[in-house]
């Protein structure tokens, strides 16, 4: 006796023409060795195959790939740089894993306003690279900032040692331009921090690709600090810098960004970097910039 899945198998192959028709062949990925690399993101413990993945360089590409996706009932995610550490960008069984890499331009800079729009595969630090010559730079600073892009920024709120005082994404962020789930394009927000109804944008931010993909970003930039300096202060007891954390921010000072270590993460750093800088005798210290 033959036993059949009663797992119906789709056929993929009409569905995948439909998608090169939009983004030629070198923009759907479907080779089984090829999509190894988009099991997982930086969350390596799970891992899931994707059945397609498709490389998008526009909004309209974007919108194109959803409604198919729409048509045929086929589950999609969005993935941008893919160094998320929550499983944000894990494939789904018999998903379209929509890669935003390939979007990486900026769109405008825009001075004189401080604001900037980008790609959503922009790398966050090339943000600041661009500005940077003008005296600007973008606050948000997660700690794969070298590698991550804005458009996983904006899904996943991220911050940052800065965040202290200057906030996390959806504090930088002005406005989107998103794709919903049926394919449909709208903007939200706009080029102005405080926009006169409902914080659409603030809603968006933080969603984690749960409802719709953004393909533009409006984001704020600011000034370059004059002058920086970082203060090292050493403790007997991880208490005791923890209450030492209390005091600064009691005072009503906000400094752009305070960090804690404990005596084996001190260790580890000078193994490793050899900075000579941190005491390697300290239960803990307290970086103040």
């Amino acid at each position: 006796m033959i036993i059949q899945d009663k797992k119906q198998q789709r056929n993929w192959k009409p569905i995948i023409k439909q998608f090169e028709a939009v983004l030629g062949k070198n923009g759907v990925v479907q080779r089984r060795e090829e999509l190894i690399t988009y099991e997982c993101d930086g969350l390596t413990s799970y891992r899931q195959r994707p059945a397609v993945v498709v490389l998008p360089r526009t909004t309209e590409q974007v919108a194109e790939v959803v409604k198919i996706c729409d048509r045929h009932n086929i589950p999609f995610i969005a993935r941008g740089a893919g160094t998320g550490l929550s499983g944000g960008a894990l494939p789904t069984e018999e998903c379209v894993l929509i890669v935003t890499a390939m979007m990486r331009q900026i769109l405008n800079i825009d001075l004189e306003n401080q604001q900037v729009v980008v790609q959503p595969g922009i790398i966050n630090n090339w943000v600041t690279q661009a500005v940077s010559g003008a005296g600007f730079y973008y606050a948000p600073d997660p700690s794969s900032q070298i590698i991550c892009s804005i458009g996983g920024n904006v899904a996943e709120n991220s911050g940052g040692v800065h965040c202290l005082k200057y906030g996390v994404t959806t504090n930088h962020v002005l406005g989107l331009k998103l794709v919903l789930p049926d394919g449909s394009i709208v903007e939200v927000g706009g080029q102005i921090p405080e926009m006169p109804g409902y914080d659409l944008t603030g809603i968006f931010v933080g969603s984690e690709g749960t409802l719709g993909i953004a393909t533009e970003i409006t984001l704020r930039i600011l000034k370059t600090a004059e002058s920086i300096c970082v203060l090292l202060a050493d403790f007997t007891s991880i208490e005791a810098a923890g209450e030492a954390v209390s005091d600064i921010i009691s005072t009503g000072i906000i400094p752009a960004g305070m960090e804690m270590m404990d005596n084996m993460s001190i260790n580890a750093v000078e193994d490793v970097v050899a900075t000579g800088c941190y005491p390697r005798d300290a239960t803990a210290i307290l970086l103040v910039e």
